[in-house]
């Protein structure tokens, strides 16, 4: 589905992947299909890793915790140094948005796979962010500044209007987010908020946004190179999540009209630019579908981990791309390029089990059978008898699919679902399977509190409905012996 690209004349000869897992092993992968020698950098524990064994050569970077290791920004680049790279890509995660990381490969010698440290600055402080997107006239869901006390915090959440969604200016991932609906929960969330996003951002300063209940999370794609050109390459939909982590993506939304994409695409594309935005970046927005009106909630800078989706639909490789522009060469296509085909739909595979509130499951996989066929792509770092540590995220693959439909695409994934053996530990399999049968789903009514507030509630029903009708079967049955 990706389009070739011939080997490109890089000024890049040998590349240091600062990263593990599935988007190590798809870095891995661009590089050698623009002929660039890699080096996968990884911990002791992911010694043994695919990526590890797919690269050209390996540098462990420190031991298994990733604050010792992927996290620790000496070491990364003493091992970027080590083995010779002239250039890093961070992935996502660790480190891929940390500004000062960007800054230590480039005083280092080394080209940072990705956009400049002042964009990632910009961008990655969400109360600038979202000055900087109301300059570039794009719209912004009703919100503070940076919250003082608690007694700052009620006032402007009584003249936004509750519910609010108190929010962490640094990070993502849900981390420092909570719901207030009310004032006298104010304070204990600030709290909390604020404790959870200093633990794992190291910055406990907290904004406030009016919480739109009926809300949808789409994200542009945008691409940009060091000429100024900047192209969006439509939208993601990614309303299908749980505790503000994505499950499920999809591409184009099944919501978004034609000319909603093009008014949202411009919107991303002034905001990029206006930041001197280059390489794969994403402006996620939240759709309230009560009003019909977009509004901006934070820009990524970095390749998404649902990037594929766009992938299948247009036809370009993001990660090929990542590495094109970071050499200083222009984009390799413009905005009249990109045609959105067929449709895509992206499932997170991890090592959960979904019947126990997704608790995460590392241990040994004793077979790994996965799906395939026309339209189906698997991205993943597992195999048989691979190990999953329990360092790290539990991200075990993404399984990908493409039809010339939505309708299809839906067919085609539960038949991937169901053809995908998975043993030695749980996943989250069935969890998507049970998903893709919803109507909810399957008629494009999910918003990002549907899996939380109705599918997992109702399934519990279920489950208790159909215990008291077994338990009631087995006292007839006994009645009948008797």
């Amino acid at each position: 589905m990706i389009q070739q690209q011939d080997n490109l004349s890089l000024n890049i000869r040998r590349l240091f992947v600062a990263n593990r897992g599935e988007i190590a092993v798809r870095v891995v992968r661009a590089c050698r299909k623009v002929g660039v020698k890699v080096v996968a950098g990884v911990s002791e524990a992911d010694s043994e890793s695919l990526a590890a064994k797919l690269a050209d050569a390996v540098e462990v970077i420190g031991p298994a915790p990733a604050a010792e290791s992927y996290l620790h920004v000496e070491k990364v680049i003493a091992a970027a140094k080590r083995s010779g790279c002239d250039a890093l890509h961070p992935g996502y995660g660790f480190l891929s948005e940390r500004a000062a990381f960007a800054r230590a490969c480039a005083e280092a010698g080394i080209t940072f796979i990705g956009p400049s440290p002042e964009a990632i600055e910009q961008m990655g402080d969400k109360i600038t962010a979202v000055k900087l997107a109301e300059t570039a006239g794009v719209p912004r869901v009703p919100g503070s500044g940076a919250l003082k006390d608690a007694a700052q915090a009620a006032a402007l959440a009584r003249s936004i209007g509750f519910p609010v969604l108190m929010k962490a200016t640094a990070g993502g991932g849900g981390r420092g987010m909570r719901v207030v609906r009310e004032q006298s929960e104010l304070t204990a969330a600030m709290e909390s908020a604020s404790n959870e996003a200093r633990a794992a951002f190291g910055d406990g300063t907290l904004y406030l946004e009016k919480f739109i209940e009926s809300a949808r999370h789409i994200e542009i794609q945008v691409m940009g190179d060091r000429f100024g050109n900047v192209v969006h390459l439509g939208e993601r939909e990614c309303s299908t999540q749980r505790r503000h982590q994505k499950l499920i993506e999809e591409s184009p939304s099944p919501v978004v009209s034609a000319d909603l994409r093009a008014e949202m695409g411009r919107c991303a594309v002034r905001l990029a630019r206006n930041v001197n935005y280059v390489g794969a970046g994403t402006v996620e927005f939240v759709l309230d579908e009560a009003q019909r009106c977009f509004y901006f909630l934070e820009m990524n800078t970095r390749i998404q981990v649902e990037h594929p989706v766009t992938e299948l639909v247009t036809g370009f490789d993001l990660v090929a791309e990542q590495i094109r522009v970071a050499q200083g060469l222009p984009l390799s296509f413009a905005q009249e390029d990109v045609m959105l085909q067929g449709h895509a739909i992206e499932c997170r595979i991890n090592a959960e089990d979904f019947n126990r509130n997704f608790l995460p499951k590392p241990g040994q996989i004793t077979d790994w059978v996965p799906p395939a066929g026309d339209g189906v792509r698997l991205d993943s770092h597992c195999y048989a008898g691979y190990s999953v540590p329990p360092y790290y995220d539990s991200l075990l693959a993404k399984l990908i699919v493409h039809g010339a439909t939505r309708a299809e695409a839906i067919e085609r994934m539960r038949e991937a679902l169901a053809a995908f053996r998975i043993e030695g530990i749980p996943s989250t399999v069935p969890f998507h399977q049970e998903v893709l049968q919803e109507p909810a789903f399957v008629d494009a009514g999910v918003t990002t509190r549907w899996v939380e507030q109705t599918f997992l509630p109702d399934r519990k029903a279920r489950q208790r409905v159909a215990a008291e009708a077994a338990k009631a079967a087995a006292r007839q049955g006994m009645t009948e012996e008797q």
